[in-house]
């Protein structure tokens, strides 16, 4: 997998043969004063091959699983470290439902505008209707910074947690839930 040895810092200089959805979140991390720095690469969709981009991002990777009911009628992005086991139960029992699993990769696609690997809390941008629930790992809250994808899986970031918290949710009306896992 090809990494790009640079770590730039903001948006690229030629947003032109970007995908929309990112330009759409550096426009957005602009707009909010949001610094942050990224890592360009070739495709990498799970936390194993994510482990080169972190020495170039000089930042951990974080996790993101999209996981609902078994009615498909509650969703939850969990943010969690992307080195920590993940147990569907421990999860449900620190949020105080029932058993979760995770979302089909449909419910998604049309949610988050996202696909597997690529997901982030920058997919609440397209989560206008508010049908799913942010929920942070107390753990990634200790961080100053955190790792993540743009919303594809050839750009990862570095960015500030407390700007998510305090800029990036409140402006997409999302309120982050943290659990101890």
């Amino acid at each position: 997998m090809y990494i790009d040895p640079t770590r730039y810092s903001g948006r690229p200089a030629d947003c032109a043969s970007r995908l929309p959805k990112e330009q759409r979140c550096y426009d957005l991390l602009g707009r909010l004063g949001i610094s942050y720095f990224r890592v360009d690469h070739d495709h990498a969709d799970t936390i194993e091959a994510c482990e080169a981009v972190e020495q170039v991002l000089g930042e951990k990777i974080c996790k993101n699983l999209f996981l609902c009911n078994r009615q498909q009628t509650e969703f939850y992005l969990f943010i969690t470290c992307g080195n920590k086991p993940f147990r569907s139960k421990d999860f449900s029992t620190a949020l105080g439902v029932s058993r979760l699993s995770f979302a089909p990769a449909e419910k998604m696609d049309t949610m988050l505008g996202t696909k597997i690997g690529a997901t982030t809390v920058f997919s609440a941008l397209l989560d206008s209707t508010h049908n799913v629930q942010i929920v942070f790992d107390k753990d990634i809250l200790n961080e100053k910074y955190y790792g993540c994808s743009d919303g594809t899986t050839t750009r990862y970031m570095k960015v500030k947690t407390e700007d998510i918290l305090s800029k990036f949710l409140p402006y997409t009306k999302h309120t982050a839930t943290i659990v101890e896992v």
